[in-house]
């Protein structure tokens, strides 16, 4: 049948998200990457730009491991063993070695019982929630959250829902009071660090209050948080929000292999019943191929590397950088909000400069994000940089001369 009718529906459909600002429009093609040499990091060349070289001052890879010699190796290794995909969901014998081995490692990283592997971050989100909400269950969920909260909630359908103001745990208790006596259970999600900023919630408050008001609930209340951005990007020794605020007792951490490790995938942790009941009711677990036992070795190696001296080594330079970086921006005069976290705001607080900024700095070689309405508030239009370990000094020392001579 001609897809006719529907192409004009696409069109217009474009058309509006233009208008809106909020296409993304074409994608640029990485070609090639060229590995750190000397004090210089990593370069990445786009198709069509020639032979131009690029710094990624966007990327999610905050200690550069998808590049590292181990961690490639890893993966090959168990590619010639166990072959490139796993060829079918883990119940019909799609658990491999590496798999179990990942698990266990990413349970005692974050000292929980167990840990349960999905395809992505966004599909253990999805995962977690649609089986952990009841009928009878009402969900609090922080204003600014990630969009596979806001998908996980809708698909889960639960009796009800209420949305705090960002990081606002006096609002929270509100909402936990408001919520009493109306359901069996209750179930309090948050991002650890959120992504467009780098801020992230008060676990010591968040944790706390569920305690307080968890014999309101039947069936008690249950913390969960998405510390994608967080899990090997923030504190010491990389475990993330619950490290920098010193509160570990959050119910159920999902996170990412696909930032700070470097590789695909994502997972949850938690406890043993509660993963044993996962891995029979969890839709994105149950019907989705997991990652490849290559994957789930290389992710293994990363969070080997992380969690030695190594990996500290790693994130104490990158905490050092990330100072240097804002220090710098503030001299040359830009607002950039405070945080130790290797996502440095820098604030515009104007569309049509951001977008101008963004332009310069990739005709001068650095790949940035600028955020702009409707993505981010109007007044809150920023230039989103990402410090990683693969980055030098002399690096960072070149992006900050681009930006210096940008002119408005």
């Amino acid at each position: 049948m001609p897809l006719q009718k529907m192409n004009r529906w696409a069109s217009k459909a474009l058309e509006e998200l233009s208008k809106n600002g909020t296409l993304k429009g074409q994608e640029d093609v990485i070609e090639k990457i060229q590995k750190p040499v000397q004090d210089i990091g990593p370069r990445y060349f786009i198709k069509g730009e020639a032979d131009r070289e690029f710094i990624k001052m966007d990327s999610n890879s905050y200690l550069g491991l998808s590049l590292h010699d181990d961690v490639i190796q890893a993966e090959e290794n168990a590619s010639r063993e166990f072959g490139v995909g796993p060829g079918s969901v883990r119940f019909i014998h799609g658990t491999y070695r590496p798999h179990i081995e990942l698990e266990k490692k990413l349970a005692s990283f974050h000292a929980k019982e167990a840990a349960i592997i999905y395809s992505s971050a966004y599909s253990a989100v999805c995962g977690i929630l649609s089986p952990l909400i009841s009928p009878e269950t009402i969900v609090i969920s922080d204003e600014l959250n990630h969009n596979c909260i806001i998908n996980g909630i809708r698909i889960a359908k639960p009796q009800g829902k209420e949305i705090y103001s960002h990081l606002d745990m006096d609002d929270l208790e509100a909402k936990m009071k408001k919520s009493s006596g109306h359901c069996r259970r209750l179930l309090v999600v948050t991002d650890g660090v959120f992504s467009m900023r780098g801020d992230y919630p008060d676990l010591r408050k968040f944790v706390a209050l569920a305690k307080k008001y968890n014999e309101d609930f039947e069936e008690g209340i249950v913390t969960v948080m998405d510390d994608s951005h967080g899990t090997g990007a923030y504190g010491e020794t990389g475990r993330g929000t619950c490290e920098i605020t010193h509160e570990f007792d959050v119910d159920i951490i999902v996170s990412t292999l696909g930032k700070s490790l470097g590789v695909n995938g994502g997972y949850a942790v938690t406890s043993h019943k509660i993963v044993k009941y996962l891995r029979e009711t969890s839709p994105f677990y149950i019907y989705s191929n997991p990652i490849t036992p290559g994957e789930a070795a290389a992710a293994l190696q990363s969070l080997i590397i992380l969690d030695s001296s190594t990996g500290k080594d790693m994130l104490k330079g990158m905490r050092k950088m990330v100072t240097f970086f804002k220090d710098e921006l503030r001299k040359i005069g830009y607002e950039v909000l405070e945080g130790e976290h290797p996502i440095v705001a820098v604030m515009i607080r104007d569309g049509q400069k951001t977008t101008h900024l963004v332009d310069h700095l990739k005709k001068n070689g650095v790949l940035a994000v600028g955020l702009k309405y409707p993505v981010v508030p109007k007044g809150d239009e920023c230039i989103r940089f990402q410090i990683g370990a693969a980055h030098t000094p002399k690096d960072i020392e070149h992006v900050l001369s681009v930006v210096e001579k940008h002119e408005d």
